[in-house]
């Protein structure tokens, strides 16, 4: 169900909000993030791939840069990505299995999502579990200061902008994503400055419209929970890297609260 105003220019628009109520019957809902999946991280994958079959979650909620790169719903069809699609839709099977599109992912469509078996989430969502209001989003809407890449995210946003990249041959599309990648300037605006964080007051704008005490967000690679202003809190999650570093995380919420644990590796 959508709530609040329609996006538009400006700090002070509020985006629409959508609500999503957990059943009553769940124990534990796991939220990752910023995996950047390809197939030069085998073991990243291999964790990602371990974790949705093992964990005990009833859902595992994903918040976006699940891939590195992803160029429109005909991509699923190459190999790696249609590996990714089958642990997908097994993992489905088992729990729910919810995603949100981040900067690197935006064009992860209808398709991919049905194909995979998942839920598709906007951001961003409130996720209503066992009385706790928890706001979801990916958090580069909210990287207000990096103006350049508010501007960037707009265009592509765009319908226009969208039906007019994917009428391109999938070759051309790919080289496109690879360009980005090699070149430091445009890829900075893809993703944004590094150094920008999210506007904690244009966060608390959002959390007090909807009637939430906590945000959890990825994009910005900075794990940890710190507060936005006095009642208010925001859980960063992590980046996951195996191959170039040891880093993954799950940020796993209970009817006993958040807590940060390691991928389940199975037995």
């Amino acid at each position: 169900m959508a709530a609040g105003a329609a996006a538009g220019p400006g700090p002070a628009a509020l985006p629409a909000f959508f609500e999503w109520q957990a059943p009553e019957d769940w124990r534990m809902v796991d939220f990752i993030s910023d995996l950047h999946l390809a197939e030069a991280m085998p073991r990243t994958f291999e964790a990602w791939a371990a974790h949705l079959r093992h964990t005990p979650a009833d859902a595992v909620v994903i918040l976006g840069d699940l891939f590195e790169v992803w160029v429109g719903d005909d991509v699923r069809e190459r190999p790696f990505e249609r590996r990714c699609m089958e642990v997908m839709a097994e993992a489905a099977s088992h729990r729910t299995l919810a995603f949100m599109v981040g900067n690197r992912d935006f064009l992860f469509g209808t398709a991919a999502v049905r194909a995979a078996g998942m839920m598709a989430l906007a951001d961003p969502t409130v996720l209503d579990a066992w009385g706790r209001r928890l706001l979801l989003s990916h958090g580069d809407a909210l990287c207000l200061d990096d103006v350049p890449y508010q501007a960037f995210r707009r265009q592509v946003r765009s319908t226009a902008w969208q039906q007019a990249f994917l009428a391109r041959p999938l070759a051309e599309r790919l080289q496109v994503a690879a360009d980005m990648r090699r070149a430091s300037m445009t890829r900075r605006q893809f993703d944004g400055d590094a150094s920008a964080d999210i506007d904690a007051a244009e966060a608390v704008h959002w959390l007090h419209a909807m009637g939430a005490a906590e945000l959890i967000h990825g994009h910005t690679h900075r794990p940890g929970s710190a507060a936005l202003a006095p009642g208010y809190k925001r859980h960063v999650l992590s980046d996951w890297d195996l191959d170039g570093a040891d880093r993954a995380e799950v940020l796993r919420l209970t009817r006993g609260g958040l807590q940060r644990v390691a991928p389940e590796r199975g037995r």
